[in-house]
């Protein structure tokens, strides 16, 4: 087939060359391919309410009158089940207000979107529940000692688990000094946590960045492991603050209100 090809033409040749390249590049533009579109999504202020509900509620001692803002950042994705062109994805790639994933790093693989939903349901409990006890022990505090309620509907999955503590230790003892933790500031960010304090990456910061700036927030704390990643996309005028636990978050928030050394990426 070489030696006929070589015998033609140069633009014949081409053309029988490029007509199955052509009618790849037409089944690969209308088949789905395994991917996830992504964009900023909503932020709420854990100290705040959302649709008329206090996301944090403290009920055996009176909680603090707090100002400023912790905001806790969402990404939005198509769903496991969307189908996604080739288009969408060359497109997805040179835009900095969305990011194209693999399905599998979005959605737990092999479940139905039903299934999913209950997944990260789980997960957000999972995630409150996880939050009250990493803040009480920070505060010296045994769980239990104080009865604290996480209500934050339809958002699901881990990864407002800093935030939430952020929030219950603002709540509950401020900076520790009678200020608060925000200084009055919009502060918002991303980060699991375990029960010991540790935080954790989650993926979309670079979306989750810009959630934040549109929605206010000067002051951005990120997962340590992340800070390449928030850089790359960060918005004018927003501040990164790595963080590895949620002591450290605390104590960066405390240096930033009182003019100590605040870590940077």
């Amino acid at each position: 087939m070489f030696s006929k090809l070589a015998a033609l033409p140069r633009p014949r040749a081409l053309a029988i060359c490029a007509a199955p390249a052509v009618v790849l590049l037409a089944v690969t533009a209308l088949a789905p391919l395994p991917f996830a579109v992504a964009q900023p999504g909503m932020t709420a202020d854990v100290l705040g309410s959302r649709d008329g509900t206090e996301v944090i509620t403290i009920k055996g001692e009176e909680p603090r009158k707090t100002t400023g803002e912790l905001r806790m950042t969402t990404i939005e994705a198509t769903g496991p089940q969307t189908p996604v062109r080739i288009g969408q994805v060359v497109d997805g790639w040179f835009r900095s207000d969305q990011a194209v994933m693999p399905v599998d790093a979005v959605y737990p693989s092999g479940d139905t979107p039903k299934e999913i939903q209950q997944y990260n349901r789980d997960q957000m409990v999972q995630s409150q529940n996880v939050a009250v006890e990493a803040a009480l022990k920070q505060l010296g505090r045994e769980p239990g000692s104080v009865d604290v309620r996480l209500e934050l509907a339809d958002v699901g999955g881990p990864s407002a688990g800093l935030l939430f503590s952020l929030g219950i230790v603002d709540k509950l003892d401020g900076d520790g000094s009678g200020g608060d933790l925000t200084g009055g500031r919009s502060i918002a960010g991303t980060g699991t946590i375990t029960a010991d304090g540790q935080v954790g990456a989650v993926g979309g910061v670079s979306l989750k960045t810009r959630a934040a700036s549109r929605d206010g927030a000067t002051v951005f704390l990120v997962p340590k492991a992340e800070c390449g990643d928030a850089q790359a996309e960060l918005p004018s005028g927003m501040r990164l603050i790595p963080v590895t636990t949620l002591n450290g978050a605390i104590d960066s928030l405390r240096a930033l209100e009182h003019g100590g050394k605040v870590p940077a990426c």
